[in-house]
Formats: structure tokens, C-alpha cells, sequence
């Protein structure tokens, strides 16, 4: 594929996922999509096929403890690079859980395609927010956010 295509397939999906358009993000997932989390969370390691990813991942362990009326995702994106294979993104998203606890997470991604779909994805975020928020794990003491927060 080429790296405008990727690059159009990407903007279609944070935009989506901005929107809550979940059927069109779900759509863009190749039936044989694998997701590596990074970490040693319940959500971490290797899940392989689509169901894995919107079943498992998505509904049973993100949207499932989020208060998905104040939920944000992909609130602010950007690629970072690109070519003919893959794309590195950054995304950031986030709202309140169901306790009230706040969920704001940023990830780093990296995406890799085939026909028309994303069928690889390698995801780069914060663990210690997702054992907290997601699986009411607190790993330490809420901190406040950095007096200089992430630009890009």
C-alpha cells in the first residue's frame, strides 16, 4: 500500500474513534489483526484476530469500567511518521471510569497494513494507569500531571 493510503486509513480510524463511531473503527481491523500491549498488565502480551481485540480488549476491559458518556478517545493525534508498510502514531484519550476514577492515557503506536485494513499494531502506553484504572490495581500514589505535559 502506499504511504498516502496508510496515512488516509489512520486518519480515517482516530477520526472515528474521536466521533465514537466504533462500527467504522472495528471495521478497519483486518480479521487477522495482532495487537501486542506492552507491559506486564492483565491487558498486556499478544492478542491475535478480531474478536480478541473488539471483544476481549476493547469492550470487556476499556469500555466496560469507562463511563463511555464522558469518554474522550483520540481527543488529540498525530502521525508521526510514515511509509509504504507502516505508521507511527501518537494518541491521547481518556475520560472518568465507572468509580470516577480519571482515565487519561496516551499511547504511542505503531500500525502495519494489508489490504486496506490494519493488521498489525503494536501499542506503547502508561501500565501503571492501566492497572489502576482498569483493573483496580493502584501500583502508587496518584501523582499530579507534569508542570511541562507532552507536546507534539
Amino acid at each position: 500500500m502506499s504511504r498516502t493510503r496508510n496515512i488516509e486509513l489512520l486518519t480515517t480510524y482516530f477520526s472515528a474513534m474521536a466521533a465514537g463511531e466504533w462500527a467504522t473503527v472495528e471495521g478497519l481491523y483486518h480479521d487477522d489483526i495482532v495487537v501486542h500491549m506492552a507491559g506486564s498488565t492483565p491487558a498486556s502480551g499478544r492478542l491475535e484476530g478480531r474478536a480478541a481485540v473488539t471483544d476481549d480488549l476493547i469492550a470487556k476491559q476499556v469500555m466496560a469500567v469507562m463511563d463511555m458518556n464522558q469518554m474522550q478517545f483520540a481527543r488529540r493525534w498525530k502521525i508521526m511518521c510514515a511509509d509504504e508498510e507502516r505508521v507511527v502514531a501518537i494518541m491521547e484519550g481518556g475520560g472518568p471510569t465507572v468509580t470516577g476514577d480519571r482515565y487519561d492515557q496516551t499511547y504511542c503506536e505503531i500500525f502495519r497494513f494489508a489490504d486496506n485494513k490494519i493488521i498489525e499494531m503494536h501499542a506503547f502506553l502508561d501500565t501503571a494507569l492501566v492497572e489502576r484504572c482498569l483493573f483496580d490495581n493502584p501500583l502508587q500514589t496518584n501523582r499530579e500531571p507534569p508542570a511541562s505535559p507532552l507536546t507534539y
